[in-house]
């Protein structure tokens, strides 16, 4: 087994090769290391591009223009229309994959602008395993990653990243937002738009981990395990629940569990906030 130094030598000789590349860039950790050290190797030589639409969160999109600006990146931000694709607004289990056919097909369009045909991306070896459609995009626009390459773990990324002092070598994994929407349930910029005005509340007091999950009138809270007791809050709960309701959500719950990768699947037996802290408080 490769030490993690070893990976890093590897990454770097394998950015090297590449000599020019497009990084697809969305200012999280993977993608965030992987742009940290080919500007480190390439220099100019190595542009991030950002793909920006109703599903990124606002809040991530100025995220990844700061990091970039501190590493010193010439940095691409370029409008993408996955939303307008009815293939991916009717929001099939394969929805991903129209996205990154949208997403990549810009990104290897400006790479032929700029001169290369490299686009590379932060996918890694722990990611082998998850329900990922868009990977079939990424190989049909011949989209490398470095990083499962080498073989890179999410640990082994956010080590090499906090070497390095990253600000997002501990970030919490966020998808965008089309993903707090059940399958079959239609994705709209409106729709986008409430979920991301709700999530917004909650980072607003302090939930650093949150998802909003949308059922049409009924919105689901998941927060971190450890911070679902903060609900007893009479205040916080007032407060949250008239911004939900003044967004458009008649019903609001909190999920007990917290929150979990694919919770959005599970069966959905919660009830409404005031039963919650009935039921808890």
């Amino acid at each position: 087994m490769k030490t993690l130094d070893a990976k890093i030598v590897l990454l770097r000789r394998q950015l090297a090769d590449l000599d020019r590349v497009v990084v697809c860039f969305s200012g999280g950790v993977d993608s965030g290391y992987l742009l940290a050290e080919a500007v480190s190797v390439l220099d100019d030589r190595a542009v991030a591009l950002t793909a920006v639409s109703p599903s990124l969160v606002p809040e991530e999109g100025a995220a990844a223009r700061r990091l970039a600006e501190q590493l010193g990146a010439r940095h691409l931000l370029v409008d993408t229309a996955e939303v307008d694709d009815p293939r991916y607004a009717a929001n099939p289990a394969n929805r991903c994959y129209f996205c990154k056919v949208e997403v990549y097909g810009r990104a290897v369009r400006e790479a032929a602008r700029l001169g290369t045909h490299h686009v590379v991306d932060g996918f890694n070896v722990d990611d082998r395993g998850d329900h990922r459609p868009g990977r079939q995009a990424a190989k049909e626009h011949g989209v490398r990653s470095p990083l499962d390459d080498a073989g890179f773990t999410k640990a082994d990324i956010r080590e090499a990243a906090r070497r390095l002092e990253l600000p997002v070598w501990n970030k919490p994994a966020l998808a965008c937002l089309s993903s707090r929407f059940p399958y079959g349930t239609a994705i709209t910029p409106e729709r986008l738009t409430r979920v991301a005005a709700c999530e917004r509340v909650l980072r607003e007091h302090g939930f650093s981990i949150c998802r909003v999950r949308y059922f049409d009138e009924r919105a689901r809270i998941e927060v971190a395990p450890a911070e679902v007791a903060r609900f007893h809050d009479a205040a916080l709960l007032a407060d949250v629940t008239a911004r939900f309701r003044a967004a458009g959500f008649r019903e609001i719950e909190v999920d007990p569990a917290g929150y979990r990768q694919g919770a959005l699947n599970e069966p959905t037996r919660l009830s409404t906030t005031a039963d919650f802290v009935r039921r808890y408080s």
